[in-house]
């Protein structure tokens, strides 16, 4: 079975070389992406990173920057200038892993599949779990809730949706005091948003 933490071939080497890198200072690797690279745009290798419990802060980005760093220089498998940006998911994280989608059962999502899975390609709802190697979610059809199961393999994105009750757990679980009136100002999805990032210039 394959994930969503690497999609190419060299954002699959790459991920061979500073995953257990990232595993060894006690983080898991979430997401890599080498990015640009056409004409003059110089390359960005994206690396998300977070701890098992969650709670990945600034610190720890520049630790993981400093020892993803020195690994690559040694290996050197990028040849081309880049820059290194290391942060932590984000509330609306991406979801590359099986296990992600039982983790965080309950909470809403958007699901990409790489072919056409009864017409359509995008499903959004509520997770359900998973059961072998079928994501469950709960999807409205016909004005009606409707639990379906999506292989892990059939998948070629998910992230979790940004809703004012997942940025209050988030909050929550940081022990960041909520709003005085429990609200929050109009949520604005943006792609990349990150809560915190350690990028730096590498050749």
């Amino acid at each position: 079975m394959t994930d969503l933490i690497a999609k190419t071939a060299m954002d699959r080497r790459l991920a061979d070389i500073v995953g257990p890198v990232i595993e060894g200072l006690g983080f898991e690797l979430i997401r890599l992406r080498l990015m640009g690279g056409h004409g003059k745009v110089q390359r960005t290798l994206q690396i998300m990173a977070d701890k098992a419990d969650g709670g990945i802060g600034v610190e720890d980005c520049g630790a993981i920057s400093t020892a993803v760093s020195a690994v690559l220089d040694v290996e050197d498998p990028i040849e081309d200038m880049y820059t290194l940006e290391v942060s932590s998911p984000g509330i609306d994280r991406p979801l590359t892993r099986l296990k992600d989608f039982e983790v965080w059962k309950g909470w809403e999502a958007r699901i990409e599949t790489t072919e056409l899975i009864d017409g359509r390609r995008r499903f959004k709802g509520g997770l359900m779990g998973v059961e072998g190697d079928e994501v469950l979610i709960e999807i409205e059809e016909s004005g009606k809730d409707l639990t379906i199961g999506l292989r892990f393999d059939w998948l070629s994105d998910a992230k979790l949706i940004l809703t004012e009750e997942l940025i209050a757990e988030m909050l929550r679980q940081k022990k960041v005091a909520l709003p005085e009136d429990g609200g929050f100002d109009e949520i604005e999805e943006t792609e990349g948003d990150d809560d915190d990032a350690t990028p730096a210039t590498k050749h």
